[in-house]
């Protein structure tokens, strides 16, 4: 990609990601004994390779990585982040801080910013129109938007209640038959920097803890896509990615 094409794109979106990785995979055991989730692989490339690729497919180099669990594997894989063409930093969970926890941490490295960034599980692979999804954010004023896609049983994962591209509410792992709907939280956001002041230090999730809150300010919203997204949260759903994903086209 040319470089002015390269600064088109990016003048289009964030410019830098967080990115959750410090999970212990307990549900994929025993792949990762030894192995963080990130650098399982998919069609012979790790999950976050996979990522590091939709992330370049849209111009963001800046990546921090929130690592935890078997850190030093994914520090060696990494390194610096010039193998795979971004720029990526490092910040370290001593002890699990669920999914909010880790942002405090990575707030020194987003001081520069003077708005929006990116956070992205690092056990999904998804294939999203990052540029579209900001586009939405800045449209609605959001403090925070999801990306949501529909599947037929939400019960395992954050369901959003909608009113157009609002979200009324953020259920997380409600029953199937008690799910405000089928449209689920595909583990990728873009949020604003006051955000973070909404998080409290030590273990914080933003499914229970941040989401449900920004839901009811009315400061929540959700962009839906229809592209490819799994999880690989266990044997099976890995299994299945496996069989599926089809490599994301720069």
């Amino acid at each position: 990609m040319k470089k002015r094409d390269m600064a088109d794109i990016s003048a289009q979106v964030p410019r830098k990601a967080v990115l959750l990785v410090g999970g212990k995979g307990t549900r994929l055991r025993p792949l990762t004994n030894d192995i963080p989730k990130a650098l399982l692989k998919v069609n012979g490339k790790t999950v976050i390779e996979h990522i590091f690729d939709l992330f370049l497919k849209h111009g963001i180099i800046e990546v921090i990585l929130c690592v935890g669990h078997l850190k030093e594997k994914i520090r060696d894989y990494v390194g610096n982040g010039s193998s795979f063409g971004l720029n990526a930093v490092y910040v370290e969970e001593k002890r699990p801080l669920g999914t909010a926890g880790p942002l405090l941490l990575a707030k020194q490295h987003l001081q520069d910013i003077k708005s929006s960034f990116i956070v992205s599980n690092g056990d999904e692979l998804k294939d999203i129109d990052i540029s579209k999804m900001h586009q939405l954010h800045r449209k609605e004023n959001a403090s925070a938007t999801l990306a949501l896609t529909k599947i037929e049983d939400p019960s395992h994962y954050g369901v959003a209640k909608m009113d157009g591209s609002r979200i009324i509410d953020f259920v997380e792992k409600p029953k199937r038959e008690e799910a405000p709907s089928n449209l689920i939280n595909a583990g990728f956001y873009i949020m604003e920097k006051n955000v973070l002041d909404s998080i409290r230090p030590g273990f914080s999730m933003l499914e229970k803890d941040v989401f449900p809150k920004l839901a009811h300010s009315g400061k929540l919203y959700g962009f839906q896509f229809t592209d490819q997204w799994f999880d690989i949260g266990s044997i099976e759903r890995y299994e299945t990615a496996k069989k599926m994903w089809k490599e994301i086209k720069k």
